[in-house]
């Protein structure tokens, strides 16, 4: 077999072939190098963190860390797609196929592909204006398409989240309308407690605010606390005992677990202190017992005669009916 031909064409367009892939890692390279460095330059505004205290500085930080993470995501992914179709093609005119004829195909295919995907352009605009707005980052603990969880990953396409149970929830951005980022730059500390009705509540008001103080300044949970937990009102009368509302300020994604300290604080702090802490209960009566008190006298007493009710007297049937017509009555 004669292998002249074939080594002929390799000495003339393997080079070229082997350049467009060198090209193509090389830039796939350069992209996960340097798009990471450009967007957190772009964000990072080096003028707004030298004026901030060192506390507030290391909070921009970690937020312009995770939007970063987001955005280079996005990038590196599209920049990937575009750098494989684009050595793709130029092999194929390499090899000596009509890229011309291909792009025309491609051309009456992406229109007809246009009209049955039109749920997948909503979800890319969708995608596109989450990342605009910078809406949710991954990392955050959102509430989207009825679904909460952490957020995974997030491209033009798809939000993956991670809910408490470790279910991954995959969900297309055309369906989310309401997007609730319950760890965007802060959280809060939002929850009740009851007390009975028979307790002091200036009293309940300055023991929780003396807790909220001491957990603000205890060290283990002082770099999670903004603001200490306090007693903001008596928030209702309950069917059991009286609810008193308590706000604080926490950083992102620590109020659950301080609010779980809380409670067991105040649990203690109240057993401490006496106060009562309500739970519902009932009270049954049977309806043929008689009260304790007064029973004799009940038992002693005459009771009221009974009225007699008066029969109806008889009367005559004539006197009931009317008359028939045309005749005459008695």
């Amino acid at each position: 077999m004669d292998w002249t031909p074939v080594i002929n064409w390799l000495l003339e367009h393997g080079g070229r072939i082997l350049l467009i892939i060198i090209l193509s890692v090389a830039l796939y390279f350069l992209l996960n190098h340097f798009v990471p460095a450009i967007i957190k330059r772009l964000l990072a505004r080096p003028s707004v963190r030298r004026a901030l205290t060192k506390r507030a500085a290391k909070k921009l930080e970690e937020e312009v860390e995770k939007r970063v993470n987001t955005l280079t995501s996005v990038f590196v992914d599209t920049g990937i797609v575009l750098i494989i179709i684009c050595a793709l093609f130029a092999i194929l005119a390499e090899i000596g196929v009509n890229i011309n004829a291909a792009l025309a195909g491609l051309g009456i295919a992406g229109v007809a592909v246009g009209f049955g995907a039109q749920a997948l352009i909503r979800d890319i605009i969708g995608g596109t204006l989450i990342l605009l707005e910078d809406q949710y980052r991954v990392g955050d603990w959102v509430q989207i398409a009825g679904i909460g969880g952490l957020v995974e990953e997030i491209n033009l396409r798809r939000t993956v989240l991670r809910d408490f149970d470790g279910t991954v929830h995959t969900i297309p951005n055309g369906e989310i309308k309401v997007a609730s980022n319950l760890t965007k730059e802060w959280a809060r500390v939002n929850m009740n407690i009851s007390v009975g009705y028979g307790e002091d509540l200036d009293h309940v008001i300055e023991v929780i605010n003396r807790v909220g103080e001491e957990m603000a300044e205890d060290p283990e949970w002082r770099p999670f606390i903004l603001e200490a937990p306090q007693a903001l009102r008596v928030d209702a009368f309950e069917d059991s005992g009286i609810a008193i509302r308590i706000l604080g300020k926490t950083k992102q994604m620590r109020q659950w677990g301080v609010m779980g300290e809380l409670r067991l604080r105040l649990k203690r702090a109240f057993d401490e202190e006496g106060i009562e802490i309500p739970w519902p209960h009932t009270k049954v009566f049977f309806g043929n017992a008689l009260p304790e008190i007064g029973v004799k006298e009940v038992i002693g007493q005459k009771l009221p005669a009974t009225p007699r009710v008066q029969k109806p007297s008889k009367r005559k049937i004539s006197e009931i009916l009317p008359p028939e017509e045309g005749g005459e009555g008695e």
